[in-house]
């Protein structure tokens, strides 16, 4: 089967200080995965590992430093403008504050109107109605239910489902969602991520599901790439990279998720802001600083992606002429 969306050697810098002294930070480094029709496909990881450059860079908000992004409905790489509007029909986004997204001062059904006559979609406001309540439908809303009320009017989860219910207008075949559930109610979460299933199996649509919450990711994705400090460090199953992570950044954050166990305490949050610039800049692997299984060559080199039990893992752990050189290592200083 095709591909619908492939992401090729993703790279993009960013460039921080004055002339004299400037600071070049690689936010996505070397970045490659595949979405797959009818396919939930999560980019996980911590604040500040590069999931949301990466989604950024997918619709156009940011150039890519270099690489490719091709999207398989036209079989092109990234659009050119004049072709624009045929990428973002087949692509919507659906963004972490639903509140953000609509202007507080205009009423709701405006924007589904609006999405209707830019992309031509009907002729006439009957026909638009129609089309507007079918896409409500999906979702589990109404047009009654919308018109005429602003977005204050609405509740987190419901203004969320809105959110999705307009991007459903074009008919995409994929969709994009940063953070859809981190700003609702924790009670409301899985009616969100159910709609997302739903979509799925109905409807046929592929989702980019970009997440900082593994539970949520393994509840509803098929796939799973996690990142760190710009790099993807395990890609594959879901349940192979979550229930027998490999990296062991993977299993770090697979250890931070709490459990409803009064005996476990979350200490802290596994976010370490303070050392974001160190690592993105370190030589090697940038895990290293933390990686309780760090070893002298990960201080020297970039490790290679290994193919692991089904898993792709960017870790010197699994190479076999590393494992190969540190035992004769480790003869050689039990002989002295």
């Amino acid at each position: 089967m095709r591909a619908l969306l492939e992401v090729r050697n993703l790279r993009k810098e960013f460039a921080f200080g004055s002339l004299l002294s400037r600071l070049r930070i690689t936010a996505v480094d070397d970045v490659s995965f595949c979405v797959m029709p009818g396919e939930i496909f999560a980019l996980a990881g911590e604040s500040g590992c590069g999931k949301t450059t990466t989604a950024r860079l997918i619709l156009g908000f940011e150039e890519a430093t270099s690489g490719s992004i091709v999207y398989g409905a036209n079989g092109s790489g990234r659009p050119k403008k004049r072709e624009q509007v045929w990428f973002t029909q087949g692509v919507q986004a659906i963004f972490q504050n639903p509140f953000e997204t609509f202007n507080p001062l205009r009423r709701v059904e405006q924007y589904f109107f609006e999405t209707v006559h830019n992309y031509g979609l009907a002729r006439g406001r009957k026909t638009a109605e129609v089309m507007i309540e079918a896409t409500l439908k999906a979702v589990g809303l109404s047009f009654r239910e919308v018109s005429g009320r602003y977005p204050s009017e609405f509740s987190g989860g419901q203004l969320q489902r809105v959110s999705i219910a307009r991007a459903l207008l074009t008919k995409p075949s994929l969709l994009l969602a940063d953070e859809p559930v981190s700003m609702v109610d924790a009670s409301l979460r899985i009616s969100i991520v159910n709609l997302f299933k739903q979509l799925r199996d109905e409807l046929g649509v592929s989702v980019i599901y970009i997440t900082h919450d593994l539970a949520t990711a393994y509840y509803v994705c098929d796939r799973i790439a996690v990142m760190f400090r710009g790099n993807i460090i395990e890609i594959g199953d879901v349940e192979n990279v979550l229930m027998s992570p490999k990296h062991p950044y993977t299993k770090l954050l697979r250890e931070s998720i709490p459990e409803a166990d009064p005996q476990k305490r979350w200490e802290k949050p596994i976010t370490l802001t303070d050392i974001e610039h160190e690592e993105y800049l370190r030589q090697g692997c940038r895990f290293a600083g933390r990686c309780p299984r760090v070893m002298a060559v990960c201080k020297e080199a970039a490790p290679p992606d290994l193919a692991v039990d089904g898993v792709l893992v960017k870790c010197f752990l699994y190479d076999e002429e590393v494992a190969v050189e540190m035992k004769q290592r480790g003869r050689s200083e039990d002989v002295r």
